[in-house]
């Protein structure tokens, strides 16, 4: 008898549309999943409560070398990326509140959320859209083929608006305190520079590491 195909592992994907740093990791962990064969959950969520519970600082009050390093830090990664990404974009900061939950609306709708994670996450940082706006989420749902209009409407559901908070909960139950996040058995990634890292915990099979060990 040959052996049976061990089942595909589960990524738990936590991420903001509000954050370059989700943008600049999307189509690499995409990849890397495919790759893999990994399955993968999709939690967007708020980061201003994470950040409120975890001890982080919204960027506006970080100390100024801080902001200074992460504009640093968003060229070099928009080269390494290969990414026309814009480190001050018209439309920033803005209430990713309703882009989530748009994400979320398409997760519930059985739409696969890849394609509009994408358009949503570049029409900030490419495109220099305001994605404050319920027509401009809904236009870029309508560019990749989903009903636009009617997920924007369900966005703003209560049902959607649970899901999302509850987002916020399994973040903090996991240990996420920033995005994105990736969590392959209960071990979080975290942050696109770690994409490798989770490659390689991907590659090698390894049992998830403990943050308790002695």
């Amino acid at each position: 008898m040959s052996p049976t195909p061990a089942a595909p592992r589960t990524l738990d994907y936590f991420f903001s549309s509000v954050s370059p740093w989700t943008f600049l990791g999307h189509a690499p962990v995409m990849a890397l999943a495919a790759r893999h064969g990994v399955n993968v959950r999709f939690h967007p969520v708020a980061l201003g409560p994470v950040f409120a519970e975890t001890g982080g600082l919204p960027l506006a009050k970080r100390a100024p070398p801080r902001q200074r390093y992460r504009i640093l830090e968003l060229q070099r990664w928009r080269q390494k990326r290969g990414v026309d990404l814009n480190v001050h974009p018209a439309h920033w900061p803005f209430d990713g509140t309703l882009a989530d939950q748009t994400i979320l609306a398409a997760i519930e709708a059985g739409h696969a959320p890849v394609a509009l994670m994408e358009r949503i996450f570049s029409g900030v940082w490419v495109r220099q859209e305001n994605l404050g706006l319920p027509e401009v989420i809904a236009a870029c749902a309508d560019a990749v083929g989903l009903p636009g209009t009617e997920l924007v409407a369900a966005a703003g559901e209560e049902k959607i608006a649970a899901l999302y908070l509850e987002n916020r909960a399994k973040a903090l139950a996991a240990d996420v305190f920033g995005a994105p996040s990736y969590v392959l058995d209960g071990e979080v990634f975290w942050g696109q520079d770690r994409i490798d890292l989770l490659d390689d915990a991907l590659t090698s099979g390894r049992a998830p590491y403990q943050p308790d060990v002695a």
